[in-house]
């Protein structure tokens, strides 16, 4: 496993694509760092990227690479090599590669204009992200042999979790305003990892104002450091489940 991985980790660190990703967060964070005068500010900046840019890429890259993939995973399948093993070598040479890209792109400005706490949580909860949508994406990929319905499933994802859920938490909100819907809301936040990540690392820069009702229920049960642990317990869940998924079906799955 540790060869295969390393294979398909070398190719990906390689990619145009990543390089190109790379630069662009390197740019765009110098560009946001040099423009914004306060350093909070700027990251409060920084975090819609990792909220919106970092969960598209992960999902459309990782499913893409996967379907291009597809003749060499077909012949280590042949070989005596476990499927599982040939699937979570992909995924970890696509999560570390998008990773490094993060880090490299985002984490060196980050840390020569704003060192701080909240940079790292930022960097944290970016670095979750990946995990959690390189994960959906595989099982989108998994899923779906047509390329076409693999991509716009994971565009599907993306769309609901970054644009379709708010909405739906507003309806609920108002309509159940009269009950005691705070814990009920607390476990809806949990089900919305990009909602999570958010809401996590707006604890850490005490932006009440920016959290919304869902953050100031997660304020009202969690301190900063039990809310940033729970959070990362969530998203490990948000990232085994759908891989743990994405190997059974795999496995009986007919290539």
């Amino acid at each position: 496993m540790m060869k295969i991985g390393k294979y398909v980790l070398s190719d990906i660190l390689r990619n145009n694509f990543i390089l190109g990703y790379t630069f662009f967060l390197f740019l765009v964070s110098f560009a946001i760092l040099n423009l914004e005068g306060e350093t909070t500010k700027a990251l409060l900046s920084m975090l819609n990227i990792v909220l919106l840019i970092i969960p598209l890429t992960s999902l459309v890259f990782a499913t893409i690479h996967f379907y291009n993939s597809y003749e060499f995973i077909e012949l280590m399948v042949s070989q005596p090599i476990k499927r599982s093993w040939i699937l979570v070598s992909e995924y970890t040479g696509l999560a570390i590669s998008l990773t490094v890209a993060l880090l490299i792109g985002m984490g060196v400005p980050v840390f020569i204009y704003g060192q701080s706490a909240i940079a790292g949580h930022l960097l944290i909860g970016g670095t979750a992200l990946t995990f959690v949508f390189t994960a959906l994406a595989i099982l989108c990929a998994v899923v779906s042999k047509d390329k076409a319905k693999g991509i716009g499933l994971s565009l599907l994802i993306w769309f609901f979790c970054t644009v379709i859920y708010g909405g739906l938490m507003l309806i609920i909100l108002f309509s159940f305003s009269d009950y005691p819907v705070e814990k009920y809301m607390l476990i809806f936040t949990s089900l919305n990892p990009v909602d999570l990540v958010r809401v996590s690392i707006l604890m850490q820069m005490d932006s009440a104002a920016l959290m919304g009702y869902t953050g100031a229920i997660f304020k009202q049960f969690f301190n900063e450091t039990t809310g940033m642990v729970f959070g990362l317990a969530v998203l490990s869940l948000w990232t085994i489940l759908p891989l743990l998924l994405s190997i059974r079906i795999f496995n009986r799955k007919d290539l």
